[in-house]
């Protein structure tokens, strides 16, 4: 496993097989995965853990496991991919937490990371988020990372389209 980032309480790495597990426990949380509308089968999750896995020879990024560095545990995953936004492909941070991780700062603090990541790795000139209109909290989030919100936009998921909106930052 290829660790990537560290954060004061965090290490990201890619997710290999082995998530499997843990990842079945984060993608079929209705809590967690409200925003998609949809209940993610064992082969749903299979197919998340295989696009990671493309992703990361692809790009050589992707979603990253996101383990609390006190205990050892999976968490939950951040990290970055390409996205459509109404036509245009974006570099995108995306994380998903556990629900019991919520509230406590690690979206931020992951979230964070990956922006620095994005700007210093990989010479980005900017980073985005497609955050649900309805996701309140991770509009916060967005916001916490410098983001404005510059467009609103329908994307379609499991069960059809939804309103969303692309918040972005430009490298200083």
């Amino acid at each position: 496993m290829k660790r990537i980032l560290e954060t004061p309480r965090l290490l990201m790495r890619e997710m290999d097989q082995d998530d499997y597990g843990d990842l079945c426990t984060l993608l079929q949380d209705r809590a967690v995965m409200y925003a998609y509308e949809h209940d993610f089968t064992p082969q749903d999750v299979q197919d998340w853990l295989d696009r990671q896995l493309t992703r990361y020879e692809r790009y050589g990024f992707g979603l990253w496991a996101l383990i609390l560095k006190e205990t050892g545990e999976f968490i939950g995953q951040a990290g970055l991919t390409m996205q459509d936004a109404a036509g245009e492909e974006v570099l995108e941070i995306g994380y998903l937490l556990k629900h019991a991780f919520w509230h406590l700062g690690y979206a931020t603090e992951a979230t964070q990371a990956c922006k620095e990541y994005a700007f210093q790795v990989l010479k980005a000139s900017k980073v985005c988020c497609l955050i649900k209109a309805d996701n309140i909290a991770s509009q916060k989030v967005a916001k916490a990372m410098g983001m404005k919100k510059v467009k609103e936009l329908k994307k379609t998921y499991y069960n059809g389209e939804m309103l969303h909106f692309l918040y972005e930052v430009k490298q200083k």
